[in-house]
């Protein structure tokens, strides 16, 4: 599984380094329900109509499909019962090839791949389940209790045979075995809202909105191990430079940007960006940070090695961005 998902990552970044000027970002329009195509200067080139409130997204092993949950509302606090499919769309028709439904399953969140299956990990908030599906039959492979209220987003292990789900209503982080449906719950105070994996696996960091910290959890022993105190304002999404020096965040209420240094386990840097964050994607050589300001339909550039902003764009009136992501526009 490790060879697998190291095959694929090694495909994908030779498939964004085949021209600089075939490089561009996809950003998710969670207001207008549509996936944006855009060169890196940040000039719309087309915006494929996909579900209603699309939230996170996840990619087929080749890079040729995006899968996009819809959610069908803007935030986890709205009511409401949301949608039930996962979008996809093709990269290189640039057009909607079609939804999984999820049926009884709403308001599905998080999204990660299975690289060995091409299987995708779906969160859903009502009910809190984690779905298994194959994207290619367009179906419901298996289903599991999270334990928990808002199950948001949900990582796999490096090994493929555990995710850990962000219950972020409930404070915990479920372990989930994927073969046998086992599941195990740490407590995280504070609304944990999103995780990140450490390359070699053995470490998870949990964002916590409102708690001000990020948790390490030893994945091994699937315990908190450490708790690195952050700016006041909400850490919600984050990003692992390629070296793992730096986590690199965004802090939603405050409007702010930070980066601690792993090896001390403190922040280095912070600095304002303005609106309200909600998402942190990295550049495959780990040099730029995009952050979405959702309500202000602007994306915020980054350098990481400035530890500075660099300079925002607009998406279009309504928009709402979140994700954004590198692509090789074709």
């Amino acid at each position: 599984m490790l060879v697998a998902r190291l095959l694929f990552a090694l495909a994908w970044l030779a498939s964004l380094a085949a021209g600089a000027g075939d490089q561009g970002l996809l950003i998710v329009h969670k207001g207008s329900s549509a996936l944006g195509f855009y060169q890196l200067d940040g000039k719309l080139l087309t915006a494929v109509p996909i579900g209603q409130h699309p939230h996170e997204i996840a990619f087929s092993t080749d890079g040729r499909y995006a899968y996009i949950t819809d959610n069908g509302v803007m935030r986890v606090e709205n009511e409401g019962q949301g949608g039930n499919t996962v979008s996809i769309v093709d990269l290189r028709a640039r057009k909607n090839a079609g939804t999984v439904s999820l049926g009884e399953f709403r308001r599905p969140h998080g999204i990660a791949l299975e690289p060995a299956t091409g299987r995708l990990l779906v969160t859903t908030e009502l009910p809190d389940q984690l779905l298994l599906v194959d994207p290619v039959k367009r179906v419901i492979v298996r289903k599991y209790e999270t334990k928990g209220k808002a199950s948001h987003m949900v990582v796999l292990s490096r090994d493929g045979k555990r995710a850990f789900v962000c219950n972020a209503k409930s404070e915990t982080v479920a372990v989930i075995e994927l073969a046998s449906g086992q599941l195990r719950l740490i407590k995280v105070p504070g609304r944990p809202e999103s995780a990140i994996l450490s390359r070699d696996g053995s470490k998870l960091y949990v964002a916590n909105i409102d708690a001000d910290n990020i948790t390490i959890i030893d994945t091994a022993k699937e315990a908190v191990i450490d708790r690195i105190p952050t700016g006041k304002g909400g850490p919600v999404r984050m990003a692992l430079t390629p070296d793992e020096r730096l986590l690199v965040y965004a802090l939603m209420h405050s409007g702010g940007a930070e980066f601690i240094d792993l090896a001390a386990r403190k922040v280095v840097a912070h600095f304002d960006i303005g609106g309200e964050p909600v998402s942190m994607g990295l550049s495959p050589d780990g040099r730029l940070a995009y952050v979405a300001l959702e309500s202000d339909d602007t994306i915020c550039v980054i350098g990481v090695p400035e530890r500075k902003l660099l300079r925002k764009f607009k998406t279009p009136p309504g928009a709402g961005p979140d994700p954004v992501r590198f692509v090789t526009l074709n």
